[in-house]
């Protein structure tokens, strides 16, 4: 897999080299199916497990990049996104001359399902209120993130995906997390993590707002307003996008103010500005 950066307004993008360089915008219309993970489809060529890079970009602020893949799944690497913010440092993030768009949440948009809710309001800048309720050893985990201060990196990227090792075996005769792994995942056991230990105490709740990041850039920009999430998952998540995109009286794009110094220094390649769009620089 190779990140290439794109022109301003261009959007994230995949491109499948595999097949002509196909390409599938990641957008709300092109969302395939959802279960264990995020897939986009156009035109019957699929991706899969979207999410975990999806976050990454949204986290530290990329709105312009071509995600090219020579096949139909991103490779899950240690189950966080703390490799890919890694390779956007390492590699350079370049602000462009172009205002950054956002889509600013006007009034609320809600989505429930039982005890299961996910809702949008309007709100400054980006903050998630997650919570979670899994049986034993998780239990009851909660988390708040404001965006705009930037901690995406420090605070969620390295929060690692998670299951019950009890579920494994049933969920492979299902075709599920066919590549899941103690290098990849955390593995549950009745007493815990049986790969431990946990890069956060509440590492779970955080890797459920990394993934609620990552299928929320599916509105196709950075969300601006205050998520709220409680017992939600990867089909509320893309639900929520697709019930908030088809009511326009509910939203209305927005320029994010530029930075004096942001003006100045555009087209260097730096930490992103607020107020510009930015993409990252070729190969990552």
């Amino acid at each position: 897999m190779r990140l290439l950066p794109a022109p301003a307004g261009s959007g994230i993008v995949f491109r499948r080299t595999d097949l002509d360089n196909f390409e599938i915008p990641a957008n709300g219309r092109n969302v395939a199916k959802v279960s264990y993970a995020t897939s986009l489809m156009r035109q019957g060529v699929l991706i899969s497990t979207t999410e975990h890079l999806l976050s990454a970009l949204i986290g530290m602020g990329v709105d312009n990049v071509i995600i090219e893949l020579d096949n139909l799944e991103l490779p899950i690497l240690d189950g966080s996104a703390l490799p890919y913010v890694q390779a956007f440092l390492n590699t350079g993030i370049r602000t462009q001359r172009r205002r950054r768009e956002t889509i600013r949440v006007l009034r609320p948009v809600e989505v429930r399902e039982g005890n299961k809710f996910i809702g949008v309001y309007p709100g400054s800048g980006y903050s998630i209120e997650y919570t979670i309720e899994f049986p034993a050893p998780i239990g009851r985990q909660h988390a708040s993130v404001d965006l705009a201060a930037e901690t995406y990196g420090e605070l969620i990227a390295a929060a690692r995906t998670f299951g019950y090792k009890a579920d494994e075996q049933r969920l492979r005769d299902m075709g599920l997390i066919r590549g899941a792994n103690a290098d990849n995942a955390i593995i549950l056991g009745a007493r815990g993590p049986e790969n431990g230990p946990l890069r956060f105490v509440d590492e779970y709740v955080r890797h459920k707002v990394l993934d609620l990041i990552g299928d929320l850039a599916l509105a196709g920009r950075r969300i601006e307003g205050h998520v709220v999430a409680e017992r939600a998952g990867h089909a509320m998540h893309t639900a929520l996008v697709s019930r908030l995109l088809k009511d326009r009286s509910a939203w209305e794009l927005a320029h994010v103010p530029v930075e004096a110094s942001a003006t100045e220094n555009s087209g260097e390649d730096r930490l992103p500005s607020a107020g510009l769009s930015t993409a990252v620089l070729a190969g990552a």
